[in-house]
C-alpha cells in the first residue's frame, strides 16, 4: 500500500473513532516520580528558554531553577546544549534542545545533522519542527521520511518529540501528522513552537491525545504562563508541557510568591 493510502486508511479510521468516542482518553497524566514540594506540575515540565537574547547566565538560572524544582528538563536552544549538561550533571533533570526551530524549514540532511551533534553534545531529548510546507503542499511521504530521519538519527539515545505547529495546520492535517508520527514510533507529539501564530489549545492537545493514544506522548507548548492553563492542557491529555513559565506556575499552585521566570520571558 502506498503512503497515500495508507494515510488515508488511519486517519479514516481515526475519524470514525472520533465520531463513536463520546468521552475523551486523556491517557498518561505524568512523567516519573518528583520530590518538589510546591505542586504536582514539576513532573510535567520542560523549563523553556529559546530566546535568541538568552545569555549564559540566564541558562545557568534556568538549570538551577529545574533542578531546584525537580522538573523533568531545560529546553534550549542546541548552542546551550553542552553548558546546560555540565550545568546539570549529577542531578535528574534533562537536557532538551530544539531542531529545525522554529520554521522547520531546513532541509533533513541538516535536520538530522544537527540532531546527532545535540546528542553528542549531551541532549537526551530532541524536539525537531515538522517541515509545515510540505504538509501544507501535501508531500507526505517527504514529512515521513523527515521525521523518520531524525527518529533513526537520534532513536536509543535521545527522545524524539515532533512539532506539529498546531496553529498553521487544519484539523485534518493535524489527524494526519500524528497518525503519520504514530506509524514512526516517536515518543511525542508537540503542538507548537511558540514562536508562530499561535500556542497550545485543551481542542488541538485532546484532539492529538485521541489520535497517538496512550502509546505515545502529547507535550502542550505556547502560552502556558499559569497553573489553571497548565491543569487544563493536562486534563485533555498533555503528559509534558513546554512553559518558560515554570516556577510561576509550580510556586503559584501553592500560593508562595512567584518572582519572575528565568530570563525574559520567552513565547512560551
Amino acid at each position: 500500500m502506498d503512503m497515500d493510502l495508507l494515510i488515508e486508511k488511519i486517519t479514516e479510521e481515526i475519524y470514525q473513532k472520533l465520531r463513536n468516542e463520546k468521552s475523551l482518553n486523556t491517557g498518561s497524566s505524568g512523567g516519573s516520580s518528583s520530590n518538589c514540594k510546591n505542586s504536582g506540575f514539576c513532573n510535567f515540565i520542560d523549563h523553556t528558554l529559546l530566546k535568541a537574547e538568552a545569555t549564559e547566565s540566564d541558562v545557568k538560572k534556568l538549570c538551577k531553577e529545574a533542578m531546584e524544582h525537580r522538573f523533568v528538563s531545560v529546553c534550549v536552544n542546541p548552542w546551550f546544549v553542552p553548558l546546560s549538561r555540565d550545568c546539570l550533571k549529577g542531578s535528574d533533570v534533562k537536557v532538551c534542545t530544539v531542531i529545525g526551530f522554529p520554521l522547520g524549514a531546513t532541509t533533513t540532511k541538516t535536520k538530522v545533522y544537527e540532531a546527532r551533534e545535540a546528542v553528542e553534545n549531551g541532549a537526551k531529548e530532541v524536539d525537531m519542527v515538522i517541515n509545515v510546507g510540505a504538509v501544507k503542499s501535501g508531500d507526505w511521504d517527504y514529512v515521513k521520511n523527515d521525521i523518520e530521519s531524525i527518529y533513526m538519527a537520534v532513536s536509543g539515545r535521545a527522545l524524539l518529540k515532533v512539532i506539529i505547529e498546531t496553529s498553521l495546520l487544519t484539523d485534518e492535517e493535524k489527524v494526519r501528522v500524528c497518525a503519520i508520527c504514530k506509524m514512526v514510533g516517536v515518543d511525542f507529539v508537540k503542538t507548537s513552537t511558540g514562536f508562530s501564530t499561535g500556542g497550545a489549545t485543551v481542542e488541538d492537545v485532546s484532539l492529538m491525545r485521541k489520535v497517538v493514544g496512550s502509546e505515545i506522548g502529547v507535550k502542550a507548548s505556547g502560552g502556558i504562563k499559569e497553573a489553571a492553563t497548565a491543569k487544563a492542557m493536562i486534563d485533555a491529555g498533555a503528559n509534558r508541557l513546554g512553559t518558560s513559565s515554570g516556577v510561576v506556575i509550580v510556586c503559584g499552585a501553592c500560593g508562595k510568591s512567584t518572582g519572575k521566570p528565568a530570563a525574559a520571558g520567552t513565547a512560551y
